[in-house]
């Protein structure tokens, strides 16, 4: 009876195995891959966090000076129409 390696248990183990590493390599480039990818969305994100707080302070100084300026030319009405005969 001859033997027949390429069915042989152990053979198709080895092989088996041998084809999984090549998939964990794989895997692992992705995950290394995907890794990387996810630094740099957090890095964007923080950008653009930063971004916002920056617009946000000068939404809010720009509201002040807006304020400012109404009032004082609420002011200069009260003093022109009080000066008026």
């Amino acid at each position: 009876m001859e033997h027949n390696r390429a069915t042989d248990p152990e053979v198709r183990t080895a092989r088996e195995l041998a084809e999984h590493g090549s998939d964990i390599k794989h895997l692992q480039a992705d995950m290394d891959k995907m890794s990387d990818d996810m630094e740099d969305v957090k890095q964007s994100l923080q950008a653009i966090n930063k971004t916002l707080s920056e617009a946000q302070g000068g939404w809010k100084m720009m509201m002040m000076v807006g304020g400012f300026g109404a009032a004082i030319g609420s002011l200069i009405a009260w003093i022109l129409n009080f000066i008026k005969p």
